[in-house]
């Protein structure tokens, strides 16, 4: 009979990890071929906008209508139609309508669905060390939410038609809910142990980490979201596109700087393709002290108004 210790050994904790992994992956696969994964419980103003931003007939006004039975989210919108970063023209709105009406349907419910997701991750009542979980990852998105903001800006400040597509606002909410689906699998987590499993913490962080992609993948395609949002989540290029630059690049790029500043022991095995530009872009953003950066971060965080 093997003896326990010999799961220490390199050759043999690989294939036990692999093999609790893949009954892991199987379990929450299985949940969402069946629809019976848990969603993130997000309120259901923002699931029925969802809904409604899939349908060629919506207007502004039944947005605005969906948003005035939350009050939290009607402020919140607003809030963010104002700030530096969606305000392009700088002119202030105080009603709903307005704000629903210069931000656009799509980017209204990319707006309330990344509100809902990072309170949800901040107020959860689950065990202290899966909140802690969704604490950090509610830090971790922000930071590369805006460390995306830094790089896109640093593209449209050369002016070039090779970058102009890419849009501050839009490169937040894809680093914002980029690991979306982690709620998901911490949910499923839960439920693979109810049914008498064990599965060690430290194992399980791994295990979240390597199936959260899929898990994103599977939140993002089910309320509509583009395939800019779908391929960050996933690290994957799924698009044929003739832009020099994409948002997946920027995350990349964004990704490789954070790892770089936190001194990551993986950087080296982390590549990131770049033209010129973007290599002048990732030398400036990491050549700038702790105290700056750190700055940037925070002064980009409370300008999206999020």
């Amino acid at each position: 009979m093997t003896h326990l210790s010999f799961y220490w050994l390199p050759e043999n904790r690989a294939l036990i990890e692999k093999g609790i992994e893949t009954e892991f992956a199987s379990f929450l696969e299985s949940s969402i071929e069946s629809g019976k994964i848990a969603l993130p419980p997000i309120p259901e103003v923002v699931t029925k906008i969802q809904r409604l931003s899939t349908q060629d007939s919506t207007t502004v006004m039944d947005i605005a209508d969906c948003l005035v039975e939350d009050p939290g989210l009607t402020a919140a919108v607003i809030r963010v139609a104002n700030s530096v970063i969606f305000n392009r023209r700088n002119i202030q709105c105080t009603e709903v309508v307005t704000a629903v009406s210069r931000l656009g349907i799509i980017r209204v419910r990319d707006i309330v669905t990344a509100q809902a997701i990072e309170q949800l991750k901040n107020s959860v009542n689950l065990s202290k060390e899966c909140d802690r979980i969704l604490r950090q990852s509610a830090h971790s998105s922000k930071e590369l939410a805006a460390t995306m903001v830094m790089v896109t800006k640093q593209f449209r400040e050369t002016k070039s038609p090779d970058y102009m597509h890419l849009v501050s606002d839009k490169a937040l909410l894809t680093g914002l809910l980029a690991d979306i689906g982690l709620f998901c699998i911490i949910n499923e987590y839960y439920l693979y142990q109810e049914r008498g499993n064990y599965l060690d913490s430290e194992l399980a962080l791994r295990i979240f980490d390597a199936l959260c992609p899929a898990a994103s993948k599977m939140v993002l395609e089910k309320w509509g979201f583009d395939a800019d949002f779908i391929d960050i989540a996933m690290n994957e290029n799924s698009q044929t596109s003739n832009v020099e630059v994409s948002y997946l690049d920027v995350a990349r790029i964004a990704n490789h700087i954070l790892m770089f500043r936190r001194q990551d022991e993986n950087i080296d095995e982390h590549t990131v393709e770049v033209d010129i530009t973007g290599a002048d872009i990732l030398y400036n953003l990491t050549n700038l002290s702790d105290s700056e950066f750190n700055t940037k971060i925070q002064e980009l965080i409370r300008a999206s108004g999020l």
